[in-house]
């Protein structure tokens, strides 16, 4: 099956894959710029390219039926975002209790434009002392790029200038959208 998602992604589809994705077996994935539904379905292709269990969550009504299957086959993990829950902690959680979780998220928060990423993720990665891994889906060049793991140091202002150094140029699906 890899050999076809392969073809799909770099025959059909013509995208190429910029760097290799680390040998962690935890971390958090940072998936720069999300513009598009598109974007998962094409993060679901470069997981299946590159062979690595990739994981997400999910509002926890998404995992009922008749569709919770699709989710929890996809890597998906469901959790209470209700105002009560603190979602860094329950993501934080989440890595406590596996042994492999690459964590995929859009640090946007949204799939309309913004100017500065949202500071969850690293929050999470600095509670549960793992590696973010920065992912860039860059529609303008035809590409996926992939960081090398980074260790936040704890020193958020200058960590986020590594991030924008490696999203900066990246164009989304929709161009106007892009962070």
């Amino acid at each position: 099956m890899r050999k076809l998602y392969k073809f799909l992604y770099f025959k059909i589809l013509a995208w190429k894959l910029i760097g290799e994705f680390p040998n962690v077996d935890k971390c958090v994935v940072a998936v720069v710029p999300h513009t598009h539904w598109l974007d998962f379905f094409l993060g679901l292709l470069v997981r299946k390219v590159i062979n690595e269990e990739i994981n997400y969550i999910g509002k926890r009504s998404l995992f009922k039926p008749p569709f919770g299957w699709f989710f929890r086959w996809t890597g998906g993990a469901p959790i209470d975002r209700s105002k009560s829950s603190n979602t860094v902690e329950s993501i934080v959680n989440i890595f406590k209790e596996r042994k492999v979780f690459r964590f995929a998220l859009a640090p946007e928060g949204t799939r309309k434009k913004v100017s500065e990423l949202k500071t969850g993720f690293y929050h999470i990665a600095v509670m549960a002392q793992v590696p973010i891994v920065a992912v860039a889906f860059d529609f303008g060049k035809k590409q996926v790029k992939i960081s090398e793991a980074i260790y936040p140091t704890g020193e958020i202002q200058e960590d986020f200038k590594v991030f924008h150094d490696f999203f900066d140029g990246v164009v989304g699906k929709i161009p106007e959208y892009s962070f």
